[in-house]
């Protein structure tokens, strides 16, 4: 799995699922403590090994968004599951959002409902909840700004958004979502929920996306 490593922590990588999801799993260095951020399908296992293997604990699931490839394993987790207030519906009855799936996905109750800023501790690092509805009205990305790490979820890909015809799909709002992006530091290393990683400088057009990827 590709392994990242920043000053204050470890980020490891795990694409699963049936359309390349990715997980990933933040180890605070110092303290062990470890932060899951999404649970696709066949992915548990790798993330239990990877927890093992780097002796940590894990102490909390976040979620970047709730559509059905992003909380596949949600239910299996034991531990605090946080998301963002407009999409909690989606997790205690899975398939409300209009988007279909192959696959039965269990319901669960999220611990902590998110709001834009605020921040998460992962051990000695913190993150700050950055609000981006679009792709689903409570998407978020997670930004650790002492590391210049983003977590973005399916609002940004590199060299492209997250879907905007799907039943949960905003343009309207998709675009000030990525106006805040293009704000953060241009070296800011971005992780999305599919594909490779990027930087915000390697994304120039993000300040103007409703041109490129408008109706």
């Amino acid at each position: 799995m590709p392994h990242y490593e920043k000053p204050s922590f470890h980020l490891i990588c795990f694409p699963s699922g049936p359309i390349g999801t990715n997980a990933y799993l933040i180890i605070c260095k110092k303290t062990k403590e470890a932060a899951l951020v999404d649970a696709p399908s066949d992915s548990l296992l790798k993330i239990q090994r990877a927890v093992t293997k780097h002796e940590a604990h894990l102490t909390q699931l976040i979620l970047t968004h709730s559509h059905w490839d992003h909380i596949a394993e949600a239910a299996k987790y034991v531990v605090p599951l946080l998301v963002h207030s407009e999409d909690a519906d989606n997790l205690t009855e899975p398939g409300s959002d209009g988007i279909s799936t192959w696959m039965s996905i269990e319901a669960v109750k999220p611990t902590t409902l998110l709001k834009d800023q605020d921040l998460i501790q992962i051990g000695t690092t913190c993150w700050q909840v950055i609000h981006t509805p679009g792709h689903s009205p409570g998407s978020i990305c997670l930004y650790c700004e002492v590391d210049k790490t983003c977590l973005t979820g399916d609002t940004l890909f590199k060299g492209s958004i997250g879907r905007l015809d799907l039943p949960t799909g905003e343009p309207e709002r998709m675009w000030p979502s990525l106006k805040k992006l293009a704000l953060l530091p241009s070296d800011t290393h971005c992780f999305p929920g599919h594909g490779p990683s990027t930087t915000i400088g390697q994304e120039p057009w993000l300040i103007s996306a409703e041109e490129y990827f408008g109706s």
